[in-house]
């Protein structure tokens, strides 16, 4: 009786794989229980088990997984993209057996047609105008010299393209590679998607990460390319900005980043649509929903789709080593650039006219996490001294220069 039970119960579940994966497996099983009735069939079905496909790699990547949202629970380090991009990677690497449209990489699985969005860059301009819808320019209109500062966190990018090339990768690799100095996630994935596409699970996992870690990698370097005299400059007020002016802003930013860089037009177009959404003041409906429900959706399905991406036989590669160590080193660049540079212009500024050199390091497109960072850095200087509202001008003009800089690799490189 307990035989025929569980020959039943095996059955019936090889009934459900073979609805789910059609007649390769009902071949399959009617050749198991031919030749040996129960066990054969119990060991077809083991075939099909995860345990049966495993490989150490695939526990690496898993473990991987555990530890982005492991790092997003704990310490808070960017929990809305390491916990969607810590799943992707634990579903891209759940062992299976090949052929049944389960992975990423089969044609006809449903996690393919989610990965269509990244492959042909949907899904970065759709963050790119819920960013938009969500960011006030004010501080970059109020202070249009701060715009430099963003302009010149983007070294690390070009620095970064000479050192890929350095070392062995192709010219169009060594763009998608570097553009992770601008410490933006959707940019990068756009141009890598355009340039590098076996590359873009590597650089969009590196891009997150460093992202994440803002506040681990910046602060050091920061105090040290930064006198404590100079991190303690307190800077006047931001204006007062018009309607008018910022109604204005995304419309004259919107031509003229366009007309520089026409490859970022996707991008470029979304965010400043986005800022027009948002200060017209006629359709904040569609604003709302652009910087809450839409960026929402699109950053759960950016996340697991290039979290999936990683699979263990396309991520665990020496290429993908090299990309991480390419990434830090054009996060320090830009960082760095982006705190000289805000000294050397101190230089030609009256005194009574100075920027504190910490906000430039909000070069960066890591919104507004690199802002938050000059804010601490600049109250444990000085308790009174706020920094927050100016360094996000150079945060703000950080994502447009990272766009702009994208636009330039993809024009010289596809």
């Amino acid at each position: 009786m307990r035989k025929l039970v569980t020959f039943c119960f095996v059955v019936a579940i090889l009934f459900c794989f073979q609805v789910a994966f059609g007649t390769d497996l009902n071949a399959a099983v009617n050749s198991a229980a031919a030749d040996g009735g129960v066990l054969k069939g119990l060991a077809s079905l083991w075939e099909f088990t995860g345990f049966a496909n495993v490989h150490y790699t695939h526990v690496i990547m898993i473990a991987v997984g555990l530890f982005f949202i492991f790092l997003a629970i704990k310490y808070d380090y960017e929990p809305l993209l390491l916990i969607p991009i810590g799943t992707g990677i634990i579903l891209g690497n759940i062992p299976f057996l090949a052929g049944y449209k389960i992975g990423l990489y089969e044609e006809g699985s449903v996690l393919n047609y989610l990965y269509f969005g990244v492959k042909q860059g949907i899904y970065p301009p759709l963050i790119f105008l819920g960013i938009g819808a969500m960011t006030d320019f004010s501080s970059l209109i109020s202070n249009p010299k701060l715009m430099i500062l963003g302009a010149a966190a983007q070294v690390g990018i070009f620095g970064t393209f000479l050192g890929a090339s350095a070392l062995g990768f192709l010219p169009n690799e060594a763009g998608a590679i570097a553009i992770i100095g601008g410490a933006d996630g959707p940019t990068a994935i756009f141009l890598s998607s355009k340039l590098a596409p076996d590359l873009m699970g590597a650089i969009a996992i590196a891009a997150y990460s460093y992202m994440a870690l803002v506040p681990v990698i910046q602060p050091p370097i920061m105090r040290l390319l930064v006198p404590k005299k100079e991190r303690a400059i307190k800077m006047k007020p931001p204006r007062a900005v018009s309607t008018t002016e910022k109604i204005l802003f995304p419309l004259i930013g919107l031509l003229l980043t366009t007309f520089i860089a026409p490859s970022a037009l996707p991008l470029l177009g979304m965010l400043f649509f986005g800022n027009l959404l948002k200060e017209s003041g006629v359709t904040e409906r569609l604003a709302d929903t652009a910087r809450n429900s839409l960026i929402n959706i699109v950053t759960i399905l950016l996340g697991i789709t290039v979290g999936a991406s990683t699979q263990a036989d396309v991520f665990l590669t020496m290429d993908s080593i090299k990309i991480f160590g390419l990434g830090a080193l054009s996060f320090v660049i830009a960082t760095a650039g982006g705190l000289l540079f805000a000294r050397l212009l101190n230089l030609m500024l009256k005194k009574d006219n100075k920027i504190n050199p910490l906000i430039g390091a909000a070069g960066v497109s890591a919104v507004p996490d690199s802002a938050r960072v000059v804010q601490q850095e600049g109250l444990k200087t000085d308790p009174n001294n706020h920094l927050l509202m100016h360094a996000m001008a150079p945060n703000v003009s950080g994502v447009i220069g990272s766009a702009v800089a994208a636009g330039i690799m993809l024009s010289f490189l596809m």
